[in-house]
């Protein structure tokens, strides 16, 4: 069976977060992951305009699969994204039942917010600078952070290292090498 992995959309999530999450794991399915990506709307309206104007369609309305047994969550950033990711209890209930069984909980940007808001961030954990005011744990200045079953990322640019790094956790060391090539990360360095 496949893991399923939750990607909400809140109105003002950070499009380029949002599509690099969806897209590095859907990818990672195509070739060869167990993974069933779901993205799923906050509002009544599968349309849900991001941070900067740009509007995609969800998969689902939250309010239909809210019951649904997920693997992992991935939250997208954007401040107004995540204060309405944080206003959520469907949300926040989401990541306690996922914590609870140690499962995959993964938030990019200023939804680390969200993450302390749920009663899960402890630790070692990165976010957009100046996000970390008020948050459980200490914020280190790198690209994406792993502590036991968190997983955070900085901002839009570590974006699709924030993917890969979920693909790892929730497919494969294999999977993760194949995406890191075909994506052609080793002409970053």
């Amino acid at each position: 069976m496949s893991k399923k992995i939750l990607v909400p959309m809140a109105q003002g999530f950070e499009e380029t977060e949002f599509i690099s999450i969806v897209d590095v794991l859907r990818r990672a399915k195509e070739i060869g992951g167990n993974l069933e990506v779901i993205t799923a709307s906050l509002s009544s309206d599968l349309f849900v305009k991001g941070s900067h104007g740009i509007i995609i369609k969800a998969d689902y309305l939250l309010k239909d699969i809210v019951h649904m047994d997920f693997d992992a969550i991935a939250l997208a950033g954007g401040y107004e994204g995540m204060n309405n990711l944080k206003e959520s209890n469907e949300v926040l209930n989401i990541i306690q039942k996922l914590n609870s069984n140690n499962n995959i909980i993964a938030a990019i940007c200023a939804s680390a917010i969200v993450l302390n808001a749920a009663g899960v961030l402890k630790g070692e954990f990165t976010c957009y600078p100046g996000c970390e005011s008020g948050l459980n744990g200490t914020r280190v200045n790198q690209a994406v952070v792993v502590n036991k079953n968190i997983i955070t990322s900085a901002g839009p640019a570590t974006a699709i290292l924030f993917g890969l790094e979920l693909a790892k956790h929730l497919c494969s060391d294999e999977i993760y090498n194949k995406l890191y090539e075909i994506m052609l990360m080793p002409l970053i360095k």
